[in-house]
């Protein structure tokens, strides 16, 4: 069967997974660990492009032949397993959506000098307002490309005149002088982990672009949101290198803004409100979705009222931060417990690419169950590392 694609779909994955990935805890998570690691930063990133590239591809694939959403899949491995699954994704969202509206209300106070609870709650009604728009699906196709373009072109700007150490960059990114376990994890876990990878796949369910003669297209969207996302994180790295190797401390309490004003001043300043804005409010839209999309097959009433519970669940998120606030740690921590979910989630993924019964006559590549159990191992064995670190007291 001649593959029947929609491209201008399989990009709007493309951009709702890696601008879901692209969120405020994004653009903390790069600037604490460079500070942290210096160039050696560069390791950890090269590392976890290759870790994420794996892990969307099986993921993505196994999703697009089964033509299932991921829970389904797990629960037709084994009974009561998606909902398991289901659980740990949407808490995982709900807490992500937190520090994602606070970020997009942080945005508009450094635009506009409003408070950031009054920036969060205008954010929340502006990506409400998405899907409330009878094509939605379209609209957050389009929402996710003008976002990330905006992103990655004034990180590029702040990359440039920062002037990082490049060669040192280069250096260390195979030659590293530093390692941290907990790193990786969140970079990872923050890329792809959690409910990120799958924000794209089940877009292309959502839209049905799938099935076995369309996995070259697959193929192709799951690594340029990857490409897409590591870009980014590229050069926020290199920004905030630039900065920390001229002896510049972050301020801990908001570390990304110190990247973007100590590169470039108050202009840098504001360019870095027009980015966390852009960041916080695309990524609480593919948080949402996606989250919701965990649940909404497992009661009819939920497909139904699909659109009403995303519209409540970005309202939840905004009424939880309005009481809480200080996202900082949460967009950590958070971080690493996606991380602690991709290797169970992946893992599953990769025991139903060999069940009949889930992808009837679809062969999975050896080459790719092989590496994508290398990648569950991996993130285990890192696992365990951050585990004895925060036993340790590191």
């Amino acid at each position: 069967m001649k593959p029947k694609y929609n491209w201008s779909v399989l990009l709007g994955a493309a951009f709702l997974m890696a601008s879901s990935a692209i969120g405020p805890g994004f653009l903390t998570q790069t600037a604490v660990f460079t500070q942290q690691l210096g160039a050696s930063f560069a390791f950890v990133i090269l590392l976890s492009i290759i870790l994420d590239a794996i892990a969307q591809l099986n993921i993505w694939r196994i999703i697009a032949v089964a033509d299932k959403p991921a829970q389904d899949i797990a629960n037709k491995l084994f009974p009561g397993l998606g909902y398991f699954i289901s659980f740990l994704v949407f808490l995982g969202g709900l807490a992500f959506n937190i520090g994602n509206i606070a970020g997009a209300g942080l945005g508009l106070n450094v635009l506009f000098g409003i408070s950031v609870g009054q920036g969060a709650v205008i954010s929340a009604i502006m990506a409400i307002g998405i899907f409330i728009y009878k094509e939605a699906g379209k609209a957050m196709d389009v929402f996710a490309k003008t976002m990330g373009l905006i992103k990655i072109v004034l990180a590029l700007i702040i990359a440039y005149t920062s002037s990082p150490p490049l060669a040192e960059a280069a250096l260390r990114a195979v030659n590293p002088t530093q390692f941290s376990f907990t790193a990786v994890l969140t970079i990872v876990g923050g890329t792809v982990g959690g409910y990120i990878t799958f924000s794209g796949a089940h877009r292309l369910l959502d839209a049905r672009q799938t099935g076995i003669q369309n996995l070259g297209a697959v193929n192709k969207g799951a690594l340029s949101a990857i490409g897409l996302a590591s870009i980014m994180r590229i050069l926020l790295f290199i920004a905030a290198l630039g900065v920390v190797s001229k002896g510049f401390t972050l301020d801990p309490s908001n570390p990304a803004a110190s990247v973007f004003k100590l590169a470039s001043g108050e202009i840098g300043y504001k360019i870095f409100g027009v980015v966390i804005w852009a960041a916080g409010i695309s990524s609480v839209v593919g948080s949402a979705y996606t989250s919701i999309s965990f649940i909404k097959s497992f009661h009819p009433l939920i497909l139904k009222f699909n659109r009403e519970i995303i519209i409540a669940f970005i309202s939840i998120s905004c009424i939880i931060f309005i009481f809480i606030g200080k996202p900082v740690k949460i967009l950590l921590t958070v971080g690493a417990i996606n991380g602690f979910i991709l290797p169970i989630a992946l893992g599953i993924m990769l025991i139903a690419a060999y069940k009949t019964k889930i992808i009837a006559n679809y062969k999975q590549p050896f080459w790719l169950t092989l590496t994508g159990l290398a990648v569950v191992l991996t993130m285990v064995w890192m696992s365990y590392g951050t585990i004895i670190q925060m036993i340790k007291g590191e």
